[in-house]
This record gives structure tokens, sequence and C-alpha cells, in this order.
């Protein structure tokens, strides 16, 4: 007898074929449909490939429950576009996006969220800030996808300028401020990972249904070879990585978020054992205990150490210094969180800048 169902079930991918898996989606989605009433506006807010929603949902509810989508019950895709640690925040700044497999589904939805989610002004967007009715379902999905998307390919993009101003002897962070500078430019900071719920993720949604996208397909390869990239560049500073002790900085996908989903701190890690490296981890947000849960050693400041790598950029990084990490050879930052006035007599190496 619900008015409305919002759905924000995990949807996974295999990391192997990078193919969606539906299994919990698919799961919730029949429980919902069995215990479906008329009348019900059904939403669904897990980031979805497009034409999920009318060809997936649609026909497996309308099965289950016996009734027909657009005069039984309504179903329309309305992502969420919130980020880890400031979820009603974004529910406030951001536009609610909503798109229906009928009209008269789109308008319950817009009456729906316009009833429950307050919005702040927006000057700066060409239509007031509330919630958009993007026409189909398909529309929605693909919006969710395009703007994330556009973050991994445009973070793909500032790694490869990054790779090569590490060939040439360029700061390619003074680069990028200059080329910013201009109002049509907006390429993002490059680094050591591209990690989260959403980044790492959604491009692999989008190629789940159109193949051929290979802009898309050769940044999010390249993203996820940048903590190789990173481990070699230390491997060939110090000659070799067999018996050293190596930190890890920070376990989580990013600073000031107790997270690992995706994170590069799991490739980073791996990349030093395969070259024969003692590894340990260190993050401000876990105990030693939630560490060794991931399988890893905890490091405490203080202690000797032969290098470290900064993966997270936690404030706590931001005044790192060399008598932190006794015995520190090299400091890789791979994401320039640390004050390079601090590092003066150790050499301290970064992502775009191999001077």
């Amino acid at each position: 007898n619900a008015d409305a169902i919002v759905l924000v079930v995990p949807l996974f991918v295999n990391d192997e074929t990078w193919e969606p898996d539906f299994g919990w989606m698919d799961s919730a989605t029949k429980s919902l449909a069995e215990h479906l009433t008329p009348g019900t506006l059904i939403s669904y807010e897990t980031t979805l490939p497009v034409g999920t929603t009318r060809g997936r949902w649609k026909p497996m509810i309308e099965e289950i429950s016996g009734l027909k989508e657009g005069k039984d019950f309504h179903l329309v895709f309305s992502p969420e576009r919130v980020l880890t640690g400031r979820v009603f925040q974004d529910l406030r700044r951001y536009p609610k996006l909503v798109g229906g497999l009928s009209e008269e589904g789109a308008k319950k939805a817009v009456e729906f969220y316009e009833s429950v989610l307050q919005f702040d002004e927006r000057p700066d967007l060409d239509r007031p800030n509330g919630v958009w009715d993007l026409g189909s379902a398909e529309a929605a999905e693909m919006a969710k996808l395009a703007e994330t998307t556009y973050r991994d390919v445009n973070i793909g993009l500032a790694n490869q300028f990054a790779v090569y101003a590490d060939e040439q002897g360029i700061d390619v962070q003074a680069v990028i401020d200059a080329s910013n500078s201009q109002p049509y430019s907006h390429i993002h900071r490059p680094g050591i990972a591209v990690g989260g719920h959403c980044i790492p993720v959604y491009p692999r949604l989008y190629l789940s249904t159109d193949p051929n996208a290979s802009i898309v397909r050769t940044a999010r390869t390249f993203n996820a070879s940048m903590p190789e990239y990173s481990v070699k560049r230390l491997e060939n500073v110090l000659g070799g990585l067999e018996g050293m002790k190596v930190v890890v900085l920070g376990a989580s996908y990013r600073g000031k978020v107790k997270e690992t989903a995706f994170s590069g701190v799991f490739a980073t890690v791996d990349e030093l054992k395969k070259r024969g490296a003692k590894v340990f981890v260190h993050d401000p947000m876990f105990t030693d205990q939630e560490l060794a849960d991931f399988g890893w050693e905890a490091y405490k400041m203080g202690d000797p150490i032969d290098a470290a790598i900064v993966q997270a950029d936690h404030p706590e990084y931001k005044t790192l210094k060399p008598s932190d990490l006794p015995g520190i050879k090299v400091l890789f930052d791979g994401r320039r969180v640390t004050d390079p006035e601090l590092w003066k007599g150790t050499p301290r190496m970064v992502i775009g800048d191999a001077n």
C-alpha cells in the first residue's frame, strides 16, 4: 500500500568483463514486485545502463506482480547525485533528474520529489533548481552516466598529460593552472588513482551498452594503470624495491572519507608486493585492527621506513615531514598534498613533475 517506493540497491560490475552484475537489484526488484499494490510510484535511483528501467525492470515487475505499468503503477528513473560525506548538502544543491516511461509517471515523480526535497537557489543554472523531467527514463539514465563518465575521461586526460610532463621535466600542475585560467578549459587534477563508488564504475556501465566508445574505454584503462605507474617510478628511483619497507599513506579512496570502495590502495599495495617490498598501510581514519581486517600491516608514525606513497589526500598529510617517517629515502606524493617546503633535503616525487 505504499504511495512510492525508492530503490537504491547497489549494482556491481564484474572486474574481469566490465559487465554489470544485476544480482542484488534483481532480488530486490522481484521482492518489490511480489508485494506491489496498484497506485504505487516506483523510482530507481541506482545508476543504471541506458535502457535498463524500460527493458529490464518494467517486464520483470509486470510479470511478477500481474500489474500493468502506466495503468496500475508507474515506473521512473531518478539517479542519486550525491557524494559520500555530503549527501544532504548535495540533495539540496543539485537538480533532481527524473525520467518516466509515461507522461503520467513522470508527472507523479515530479510531484513526489517536490514534496520531499528542498533545493538551494542556483542563479548559475539556466533554469530554476528543483526537479527536472528529462522526458524519458533513458535520458535520465544517460545523464547520470554522462556526468560521471566525463569526470573519468577528464582525469584520464590529465593523467596522460602528467605522464608526458614527467618525461619532459615539466610541472603539469603549472600547465593545468595556466590552461584553466581560460574559461573554456576545465582540466582536472592528475593522481595516483580514481576511486569511490561512482567514477571508476559508471564508465563501465556506459560501455556495457556503448562498447565502441573508445575514448571512454581508453581513459578508464589509463586511470586504472596509474598505481602501477607510480610504483614503477618509485622503483626506478630506489633502484629496486626488494626488501624495502614501504608505507602506503591513505586507505580511503579520497581524503576525509572513511571508505575504501575502489580505492587505489589495493592496486598500490599489490604492485609493491609484486616487487618484493615489505608493505605497510596508514590511514588516520582507520584503526590498526580495521587495517588488519583488510590483510594489511598497520604503520605507526615514527617507525623506521624506506619509502612512502601518499595515496589519499587526508588533511593530516599536509604537515607530514621526514621526521615522521624516520629513515625515509623517497616520498612519492600521489596527490600533491604534502608541503614541499617541509621536504627540502629529502627526495619528494609527484605525478607530473619529474624534476
